[in-house]
Parts: C-alpha cells; structure tokens; sequence
C-alpha cells in the first residue's frame, strides 16, 4: 500500500512542477511586442502590415518620422496652402511691421459666413432649393436656413419664415474658401479693379458683396435657375481696422488702389 499511494504522490507532483515552465513564453512574446511597437513609434522600424481581408492588399501603418514625414499608407492631412502661407510667411511680416512681442498677439482669421436674402422665397418656394445648392456647392458646406424673428405686415412677412441661407466657414474650410476667392473667383469679375478697402466695420472685421455665384467655377452657368448674390463677412481677432486691412492683403485680397 506504501508503494502504490507513493507513486500517486509522484503523479499528482508532476504538473504543478512542470507548469512554472510554461509561463515564461506569454511574457517573452508580451516583452517582443512591446519592443517592436517602440521601434515603430520611434520610426526606425516599420510596424508589421496588417491582417487584410480576402482579395485585398494589406495595408501598413504609417510611421511618423522626426522630420514629419510619413512613411506608410495614410498619409498626413493636407494643410490649406493659404495657412501655410499665414503661418511662413504673413507671421513674420506682421511682427516685424508692428513690433508684436508675441506671436499669439498677430491677427487671424476666425470665421467667414456667407449670407444669401430671400424675399422672394415667400412666393417661389423653388428659390430656397435652387440657392442652396448653389452655396453648397461654392462654400463645400450644407447651408442652414435662416428665418423672420418678427412678423412685417407691409412685407406680408410672418415669423418664422424663411427668408434667407447661411453658412459659418472655420478651420481648413474657411482656407480653402478664402483661396479660391481672391485667386480664382474675383479676377473672373469683368473689369475688375479690387475690392473696397473701406467696408471695414471699425473692429477688424471685413465685408463685401458678391453680386453673382457665377463667378465661382462650381457653378454651372446652364444649371442655374437665375442670377444671385450674396455678402461674405470676413472676421478677424484684430482690433484695428490697419490690422485687419494688411492681414488681409497678406493673405491675397486685391484691394482697389486709391485713385
């Protein structure tokens, strides 16, 4: 009896000894991961592609480099090319010209909005469709309808009625608009000579008026349903009109000359 319940001590010790040597595989493979994810932050080791799905190409990670480059599949999101400009070249200019002794203290951009009236919308419900299209595709953004705070029996006006369309542009949209506005669309004007350089609002801030959506190039001249305008408001963090108006010409506004 000794001998049996000897050997069923043995057989009963053998895995507990044997399972302590199984432990140490997760830790090193944990251990190897974590190197590997440090080389590809680091960007000297790129991180291992991606399972992809039947029939697809896999796809590898993109890697930031310490120049701020990108080595991979997802490339980096593009900076407006008049933000760039902004940031290299009209920075500095306003520095030096009014001796800011802060870089957050030069002026910028906040916001564009653009702003359509529609009196007529009260008689031509097509009105409302028709401009919305037109200003979604010139500013890239869906338009939001605006409406009469208080009602105009002159006007057979209630409240609550449509009577306009606006859009708010800020960030990268805001950029590309302001590009495309004063390098493409208003030197397609005919006999263009700038725009006025005193539509400021004492503030800082800029508007003008824009009397037809078809200087824009996303316009289809043969789709449209008839002519319309629209005021685009530019707003600034300067507190001067000087300011504003240079920041502006900075960034490309084609200010008439003063005869």
């Amino acid at each position: 009896m000794s001998e049996v319940q000897g050997d069923d001590r043995l057989e009963a010790q053998a895995p507990a000894e044997a399972t302590p040597e199984a432990k140490p595989a997760p830790q090193k493979r944990a251990t190897a991961r974590r190197s590997e994810g440090t080389k590809s932050r680091s960007g000297t080791k790129a991180a291992a592609p991606k399972a992809a799905p039947e029939g697809e190409a896999p796809v590898e990670d993109a890697v930031v480099t310490e120049d701020g480059a990108t080595n991979g599949a997802t490339p980096a999101k593009a900076v407006p090319r008049l933000l760039a400009l902004f940031r290299s070249e009209v920075v500095p200019t306003m520095i030096k010209e009014f001796e800011y002794g802060n870089v957050m203290q030069v002026p910028r951009l906040t916001k564009i909005v653009l702003n359509v009236g529609l009196g007529e919308a009260l008689t031509n419900p097509k009105a409302m469709e028709s401009t919305a299209s037109d200003l979604t595709a010139i500013s890239g953004q869906k338009p939001i309808v605006t409406r009469a705070r208080k009602s105009i029996a002159n006007f057979k006006l209630r409240e609550g009625n449509p009577i306009g369309i606006c859009v708010t542009l800020r960030g990268h949209m805001m950029y590309h608009f302001m590009d495309r506005l004063v390098n493409t669309a208003l030197p397609r004007i005919r006999d263009f000579r700038g725009v006025s350089s005193s539509s400021f609002d004492g503030r800082g801030n800029y508007s003008m008026g824009i009397r037809e959506q078809i200087i824009f190039p996303e316009i289809d001249y043969g789709g449209i349903e008839r002519i319309r305008g629209f005021q685009v408001t530019v707003t600034t963090t300067s507190r001067t009109d000087v300011e504003a108006s240079r920041l502006l010409a900075l960034l490309g506004m084609p200010f008439a000359r003063p005869e």
